[in-house]
């Protein structure tokens, strides 16, 4: 029963990937000026030895790869108004340490707009709803490998800052995620603070953290994630943009304990 309880947990806790894996930031709460067309494309490559228990303590080994390819399209429809959609591609191999391994390949796509409600001294708020279809790897959570769609809404707040005397910004976003069939709903956090050492060189350091178990049912329970994450975005011409990063999770619950690298290349379209 033990060996049971394990194996289940471990099918769970490897397909939680998607939405807390750090990528490129879009543009938080600031939308894109009319006619403006960016494209965000990254890879991200991903692994996990092991992951957090129900009691948020470290569990037996386990083999988890992941890489994940996407590309966001970013539109202004108006200076106040950004439509995205967002496709994407995973392959993924999992199991027990000592057991088989599983390996697959899913796609994604999502849709959605951003509009900017307060452009003032206090900084910039923005709502944001999206649409998403996608396989069981580009998903939260699928402990059965089964593939599923998802709605969300999000407030973001970002504000431009000063940093010991250099330029910042901050972003700032919470969510409510409906998902259906028994997975449970989700509730996003993520927390972005970028510093630019120089006109062309920014450091940013990013926190994505899901708080997941309304309204969930078997196969499914409560988990949490967090990932911590710290990359370089370096102008490589004035118009194109490279940023290099990496991640891991320091905490967790019925989550993998991950840790890559992720590669994003900003360009106007």
């Amino acid at each position: 029963m033990r060996e049971r309880h394990t194996l289940l947990l471990f099918y769970a806790a490897c397909f939680i990937c998607f939405a807390c894996l750090p990528h490129a930031a879009m543009a938080g709460a600031w939308t894109l000026p009319e006619g403006d067309i960016r494209m965000i494309s990254d890879i991200t490559i991903s692994s996990a030895s092991r992951q957090y228990d129900s009691n948020a303590h470290k569990s037996s080994p386990i083999i988890f790869e992941k890489q994940r390819s996407a590309a966001c399209i970013e539109y202004g429809i108006r200076d106040y108004l950004t439509g995205f959609i967002i496709p994407e591609y995973t392959r993924a191999r999992s199991g027990p340490e000592a057991g088989k391994t599983t390996t697959s390949t899913d796609s994604a796509g999502a849709a959605g707009l951003r509009a900017r409600v307060y452009n003032g001294g206090y900084g910039i708020v923005s709502i944001q709803a999206a649409v998403k279809s996608a396989g069981a790897f580009n998903l939260s959570v699928s402990a059965h490998g089964a593939s599923g769609r998802e709605m969300e809404l999000r407030l973001l707040y970002g504000t431009n800052l000063s940093v010991l005397g250099q330029n910042a910004f901050a972003d700032v976003e919470i969510g409510q995620r409906w998902v259906n069939g028994a997975r449970p709903n989700e509730t996003p956090i993520d927390l972005t603070l970028g510093v630019h050492l120089s006109k062309h060189t920014m450091v940013m350091v990013q926190s994505f953290n899901i708080l997941a178990g309304g309204r969930a049912r078997a196969p499914y329970s409560y988990y949490r994630l967090h990932k911590l994450a710290l990359s370089v975005v370096t102008d490589i011409t004035d118009h194109i943009s490279l940023q290099a990063g990496a991640f891991f999770s320091p905490a967790g619950q019925n989550a993998l304990l991950e840790r890559g690298l992720t590669l994003s290349l900003w360009t106007p379209l």
